[in-house]
């Protein structure tokens, strides 16, 4: 297939040439990873921003899959973390809602982190499998958070994608744990599914994380609006701020 250098923040990635490539804001991006090496609070990203800058809105797009499986599942969780994005970080987005894409869809290519969850069978067709991994290796990110009962089938769909390499799970020291909000032990537990600790997978391709998977934590679930589950104001919280940890790492990566 033919490729075409697009600019991402900070580098240049190849995307195909009939997409436009994830947009992770060009002003945007550079200024928050300076703002949050500098130690600065979450706030002075704003004021961080040249005068007159126009940095491009930031945007989320839940992943919907075949096979079966629960796609459209944690219908609040998305809009809740785009607007503390927005109303903590600074960053600009393109609306409340996050997009719904497939794999095959031009549009995957204008959304620099995808979103995938569910509880049942994750199953992507051969030419899914292909547009996944060049949407991945040109600069995507993926977060697949596991609703309980996603593991066996994503890993399987997963290594389709990337036969060659493995998720590692994640250490606490890694930078995804600091990035805006301090998480010294790691993910933190939400729910308790199997009663197992909360643990973070990461699939690297070039330095950086392009596939993480949260499992046996329900990060989703957490932020979700007040009531959608029994879940504590401090478990909520929690689940927000890794969140945002989320969308700093990638908007700074």
């Amino acid at each position: 297939m033919s490729r075409a250098p697009i600019r991402f923040p900070g580098r240049a990635v190849a995307a195909p040439a009939v997409a436009a490539a994830p947009s992770r804001g060009l002003a945007l991006a550079p200024v928050l990873a300076l703002v949050l090496a500098l130690g600065a609070g979450p706030a002075a990203v704003v004021a961080a921003a040249a005068p007159g800058s126009q940095p491009s809105a930031f945007t989320i797009a839940r992943l919907k899959y075949g096979g079966g499986g629960d796609w459209y599942g944690n219908q609040t969780s998305l809009q809740n973390l785009l607007a503390a994005a927005h109303d903590r970080l600074g960053v600009p987005v393109a609306g409340g809602e996050a997009a719904v894409v497939t794999p095959l869809d031009e549009a995957l290519f204008r959304h620099p982190l995808l979103y995938l969850c569910g509880h049942g069978n994750v199953k992507f067709t051969a030419a899914e499998v292909e547009r996944l991994r060049a949407y991945l290796t040109g600069g995507g990110f993926l977060w697949c958070d596991d609703d309980y009962g996603i593991d066996a089938s994503f890993r399987r769909e997963l290594r389709r994608v990337f036969p060659e390499s493995e998720l590692v799970e994640l250490p606490f020291g890694h930078p995804l744990f600091r990035q805006v909000y301090e998480f010294p032990r790691g993910l933190p537990k939400v729910h308790e599914h199997d009663g197992g600790p909360a643990r973070a997978f990461a699939l690297f391709h070039d330095g950086r994380i392009a596939v993480l998977y949260t499992f046996d934590t329900d990060l989703s679930d957490g932020m979700e609006d007040e009531g959608t589950h029994p879940d504590p104001p401090e478990k909520r919280e929690q689940a927000l701020r890794m969140g945002l940890n989320i969308v700093s790492y990638v908007l700074s990566h």
